[in-house]
């Protein structure tokens, strides 16, 4: 037990060291942005007065370091700022899109997990036979295609020839539970690649897993191959695979901005890409910062995860 809570202290924090740096390099990235605020949104009527006045509203007047600790001051409290455009609370923009690309993620976590581990099993079950060697070619040439040619082709294929599927969500707005057809393509764009790559982790996994002394040991002991199978060896293949789902849950949660533009889903990477057209520099800061939290806490959970289905693994970590 003291073992596990110095390692869960360890990567507390490292975690808050990457919260940190988080904050700090959006701050630093969107201040390397070309262009001015101000200027955008002074519009039709550029005259030095009004720029001056919208930069003064604005705290863009004010040194770098004093907006950082501004900004920061307001992230420690819950306030990630207010867009330029509209002067709507960023968390206003957030609660918007988080719905769309919240359900994508949960419909495609809930496909991926028993899709990617059962396929990952069967594969090592099967190592060297017809089924290993099929799911082990499909499976990579999916993994081959980009996300936006594989959605166009299943678009082309199953809503314009066919007519079996909407090719969009126009007109759905963000309640596409409501029209659940809607989905169907998207959560299979977002499904395909990270499908091939948990797999595949997972059938290496089981595979070295299967090799290991420990399992020579429990075959000489009369344990049962089934047993043997996912009560000993599966946890331990499980756990590199926990890696990888912690960044698909990521880059997920994070609005897939392909998938989202291409069947026009109004989902976090929707409301990121609009802002950033827009230069609208808080509410690209505030969803930056929110994303880069999610990726440091999925990776905490991935991390302890994988410390309890294979110990050795996480220490060494």
């Amino acid at each position: 037990m003291s073992g596990l809570r110095s390692f869960v202290v360890r990567r507390l924090v490292l975690g808050a060291g990457q919260t940190a740096g988080v904050v700090l390099l959006v701050f630093a990235l969107t201040e390397a942005l070309p262009g001015d605020a101000a200027v955008t949104l002074a519009g039709d009527r550029p005259e030095p007065e009004r720029i001056a006045a919208i930069r003064a509203s604005m705290r863009l007047d004010l040194p770098a370091y004093e907006r950082l600790a501004h900004w920061a001051g307001g992230l420690l409290h819950g306030d990630l700022g207010r867009s330029l455009v509209t002067g709507r609370p960023v968390t206003g923009y957030l609660a918007d899109g988080l719905a769309p690309t919240l359900l994508l993620a949960a419909l495609t976590v809930a496909l991926l997990v028993p899709a990617g581990v059962g396929l990952g099993v069967l594969a090592a079950r099967r190592e060297g036979g017809r089924a290993d060697r099929l799911i082990s070619s499909v499976t990579l040439g999916i993994y081959a295609v980009p996300e936006f040619a594989f959605g166009v082709l299943l678009v082309f294929v199953f809503a314009l020839r066919l007519g079996w599927l909407p090719p969009t969500a126009v007109g759905y707005g963000g309640d596409l539970l409501a029209r659940p057809a809607a989905l169907v393509l998207p959560v299979a764009v977002l499904l395909a690649r990270p499908v091939c790559s948990i797999s595949r982790l997972v059938r290496a996994g089981m595979l070295d897993a299967l090799a290991s002394p420990y399992v020579a040991q429990a075959r000489r002991y009369g344990i049962g191959a089934a047993r043997i199978r996912y009560a000993h060896a599966l946890p331990n293949a499980v756990a590199p695979a926990a890696q990888q789902l912690a960044r698909t849950v990521d880059w997920l949660l994070g609005g897939v901005i392909v998938v989202e533009a291409l069947f026009v889903i109004p989902g976090l990477g929707t409301v990121l890409l609009t802002a950033v057209s827009a230069r609208d520099i808080p509410v690209v800061q505030g969803l930056a910062v929110v994303f880069g939290v999610l990726t440091v806490a999925l990776n905490l959970a991935a991390d302890l995860v994988t410390h309890r289905l294979a110990p050795r693994t996480g220490v060494a970590a």
